[in-house]
């Protein structure tokens, strides 16, 4: 997993392509969606997510997906969870002050966000993670947001 997740990150402007793509397609259900039901689409969309998102980038589906953000890196495997940039800790090899055998999260994170079009994007600040979203869809929250359907309980706006 980890030697696949790296080798995403080298190609990080492929996949930010295909991301987009998906995205889009995605995006282009929505009247399927809204007629299925978005709540009843959360949970197979999340069980697909999970499989392709966690076997190419190693992603522990927190819900608040960053990875178009931070050069199809996920944030959430760095050991202290740093949502927003390196710890401080990094040594001077590129690698974690937790765990001295790994290379930093974020030096990976910077290096494929380089190779992205919109590579700047991971100067962004990033929302804490909302640990309520745990294991939903956040392809299904960004057609949602894209589409501007609230989310349950939220108001319509």
């Amino acid at each position: 997993m980890y030697r696949v997740r790296r080798w995403a990150s080298r190609h990080a402007r492929f996949f930010e392509g295909i991301y987009n793509g998906f995205e889009a397609l995605l995006v282009s259900l929505h009247p399927l969606f809204r007629r299925i039901g978005y709540q009843r689409m959360d949970r197979p969309v999340a069980a697909v997510e999970k499989v392709v998102k966690g076997l190419l980038f190693d992603t522990r589906m927190c819900g608040s997906c960053t990875l178009g953000a931070t050069g199809m890196v996920c944030p959430m495997n760095c050991p202290k969870s740093m949502r927003n940039g390196p710890c401080g800790g990094v040594r001077s090899n590129g690698h974690c002050e937790i765990k001295p055998e790994m290379p930093c999260v974020w030096v990976d994170a910077y290096a494929g966000s380089r190779l992205m079009i919109d590579g700047d994007r991971i100067r962004e600040i990033q929302a804490p993670v909302d640990h309520r979203l745990e294991g939903s869809s956040s392809w299904m929250r960004e057609v949602r947001r894209k589409k501007g359907v609230p989310e349950i309980g939220e108001a319509a706006g």
